[in-house]
């Protein structure tokens, strides 16, 4: 299997589904002759041309409409926003209208708004936002944020073949940096199907997006002490696989969820009144969380490192837990 980064894994799945289905085309700004903000779309216009990789003026809200518009017509849009932030510019578009119809009018809008989120790269308040649980309220819309290549590669496939429109997170501090084997050819894994990145005994971290690196790093550390931890990785948050999660909690009976996302309104609140809710009776302590602080992300590096979640802060915490 060939190596990959994460970048290059969303790119592979995309250029195989753009060639295995002429519905698939792109809408974005500067993705077709400058290849993207971050180059994931280098040389597809050369490929697909400027009928299939469009060019769009910068209106994200005018970008969208026009991928539900051409869903609703038999193509299967997907578009990128430059950074996920600017999503706030769709926004009615994607929840009123995306979520909404499909809904209403009992048909399929098969689109995938993709980009770029996250922070721990120096890129200021208006391009680090990590806004997935904006979007799991938003009933009708699925939500996937991978953690690795071949899981970006897996689920970007699924998703531009799911009939449902799909908000696809794509860390940027991971594009470069996570490489690893990954299928070649098409290669698919199912929306809402968790994975377990590491078999443990003594506590659960719950987790997803760019923390499940820092999830392995501690338990690789508490392993030389010979603590067993078991990292689940959930994938998507809708639709969410409630069962590995709860089985998890059972097996564990100490569980702490992190995400990059800030703490008050993040998944986590729901992850964890899921498990207090269905297996409260197998825990042996409270439930931890470790998340962004409630602040925009802060330019200056010293300032969002603090302000992030990182592996010493996972660590602390769940030493607390398993002290409990």
């Amino acid at each position: 299997m060939p190596i990959m980064t994460y970048l290059e894994a969303i790119a592979d799945a995309l250029k195989l589904e753009m060639r295995n289905d002429p519905s698939v085309f792109m809408i974005g700004e500067d993705i077709g002759t400058y290849g993207g903000a971050f180059k994931l779309t280098k040389g597809f216009i050369d490929e697909f041309g400027p009928n299939r990789i469009i060019d769009a003026p910068i209106s994200e809200a005018a970008i969208i409409g026009a991928a539900i518009g051409a869903s609703l017509n038999g193509m299967r849009p997907v578009v990128e926003m430059q950074f996920m932030d600017f999503i706030t510019c769709g926004f009615n578009q994607l929840v009123n209208v995306a979520g909404t119809t499909a809904y209403r009018w009992g048909i399929g809008i098969p689109i995938v708004v993709r980009g770029p989120a996250g922070g721990g790269v120096g890129a200021n308040p208006f391009h680090s936002r990590n806004s997935e649980a904006w979007f799991v309220q938003a009933t009708g819309l699925k939500v996937v944020c991978p953690s690795s290549p071949s899981d970006a590669k897996g689920l970007m496939t699924a998703a531009i073949r799911d009939n449902n429109p799909v908000v696809f997170f794509e860390h940027k501090g991971l594009y470069r940096k996570i490489k690893e084997e990954v299928p070649e050819g098409e290669y698919i894994i199912p929306l809402g199907k968790a994975r377990i990145v590491q078999e443990g005994r003594d506590a659960s971290i719950i987790c997803y997006g760019s923390v499940v690196h820092m999830a392995l790093e501690v338990a690789e550390r508490l392993q030389k002490e010979g603590v067993s931890i078991e990292v689940v990785d959930i994938r998507t948050l809708v639709p969410f696989d409630e069962e590995t999660v709860l089985a998890s909690a059972r097996k564990t009976n100490r569980v702490l969820i992190t995400h990059e996302a800030t703490l008050t309104g993040g998944f986590a609140g729901e992850i964890s009144a899921r498990i207090t809710e269905k297996a409260f009776d197998a825990l042996d302590a409270p439930i931890k969380r470790v998340a962004a602080f409630d602040s925009p992300t802060p330019f200056a590096p010293t300032l969002e490192k603090a302000m992030l979640p990182n592996a010493e802060k996972i660590e602390k915490e769940l030493r607390e837990l398993l002290q409990y």
